[in-house]
């Protein structure tokens, strides 16, 4: 066994597996530049950090369950007027997560609300936080099905484990007063600890009305906004603005 086959040995036998699988490359790289000793142990050793952390990237984003991929370089704020570039600058520093802050789009369908909180959401996986999507519906199913179902436990735990949770299109269906129960309950398990991005197409105003329950509603409403951030977006649909034809003039 040659002194390179014995280095990447020791390497993988440490769990090394990005510094052993680099070596060669580094150690040529060291060689052409004339790299001293430490800088060669450097770089393979932050090539073995960099692995690593695309690892768990990639892991914190398979078990985000976003709908899609979203930039905020991809969102057009010359069509969405309500909410500016430097707004979301802003909340892209991330820094309201240490706090517990909410962040609320509200507005019709089509303005870019779910755009703008997968964007969020997908840069702070970036920053290295777990992060959960889920739609309105599918929560309800979740919390209904918690006791019968190992999927719906287990996808409940990585909610509660999460440091940001993104629940998406609350309003398009109607919520009956039990339904509502188990929301203001993950609302209230949440509250001053875990960040939340909600997107609605209805005015908070309204929440009462398709929540079923005014009462729970206030209550739900008093906790999260508490310390929030709301955009209430308006404007026409991108969708529809932009929609793709099958016939051509």
């Amino acid at each position: 066994m040659t002194l390179l086959e014995q280095a990447r040995e020791h390497l993988d036998a440490l769990s090394l597996r990005y510094a052993a699988q680099h070596m060669e490359r580094v150690l040529e790289k060291a060689r052409q530049e004339d790299w001293a000793f430490l800088q060669t142990l450097n770089s393979l050793l932050q090539e073995e950090r960099t692995g690593r952390f695309d690892k768990a990237r990639e892991r914190r984003l398979k078990r985000a369950c976003f709908a899609y991929k979203a930039t905020i370089d991809d969102f057009d704020f010359s069509f969405q007027s309500s909410i500016t570039k430097k707004q979301m600058k802003q909340l892209l520093e991330l820094s309201w997560l240490e706090s517990a802050y909410n962040v609320m789009f509200l507005g019709p369908p089509g303005v870019g609300k779910t755009h703008l909180a997968t964007a969020l959401g997908l840069a702070a996986i970036d920053a290295g936080y777990k992060v959960l999507f889920v739609h309105m519906e599918e929560l309800i199913r979740l919390l209904k099905t918690e006791e019968i179902s190992t999927k719906s436990r287990n996808k409940l735990k990585r909610m509660y484990k999460s440091d940001l949770v993104i629940i998406d299109e609350i309003g398009f269906l109607p919520v009956n007063r039990s339904e509502a129960n188990l929301i203001f309950g993950v609302v209230n398990d949440f509250y001053d600890q875990t960040s939340l991005i909600l997107t609605s197409n209805k005015g908070l105003i309204e929440w009462g009305e398709f929540m079923g329950d005014p009462v729970i509603t206030s209550a739900m409403l008093d906790r999260l906004m508490h310390k929030c951030e709301i955009f209430e977006m308006d404007g026409e649909s991108y969708r529809l603005k932009h929609r793709k034809r099958i016939l051509k003039d």
